[in-house]
């Protein structure tokens, strides 16, 4: 929690539980996201600047991408590999056919065999 003040108001601002609880694996692989795309970047030779006004963003946020700042959005990544010429590897992302742990799981619960229609007994008996 951070207070700060004002010269009339006292300001209480709460920060996300969410961005302080974010695993120190998860943290990784968004800073090497983050140098990937500053990487991209630069192969092509775009600006900081330019590719800022491409995506419609300011600068300090597109370098807090490219530190892997967890507090950019989601949005704006999916912008910045757009705009890099990379947004079908974020598609493939959660794909079923990636997804190991749960077509796993899947084919645990499927059932072991599958009954045909069941045969019913005529409406009428004769009797005689």
């Amino acid at each position: 929690m951070y207070h700060y003040m004002s010269k009339r108001y006292y300001y209480i601002t709460m920060k996300s539980m969410a961005m302080t609880t974010i695993p120190l694996p998860v943290r990784g692989i968004l800073k090497k996201l983050g140098e990937d795309i500053a990487n991209g970047r630069k192969r092509r030779r775009i600006a900081t600047a330019t590719m800022a006004q491409r995506a419609n963003i300011s600068r300090p946020t597109l370098l807090r991408l490219e530190h892997g700042d967890a507090g950019v959005s989601l949005g704006i990544f999916a912008t910045v590999l757009f705009i890099l010429g990379m947004q079908d590897r974020l598609a493939d992302l959660a794909d079923a056919a990636h997804d190991l742990v749960g077509l796993d799981l899947q084919a645990e619960t499927l059932p072991q065999r599958i009954y045909g229609p069941r045969q019913g007994r005529p409406a009428t008996r004769e009797q005689g």
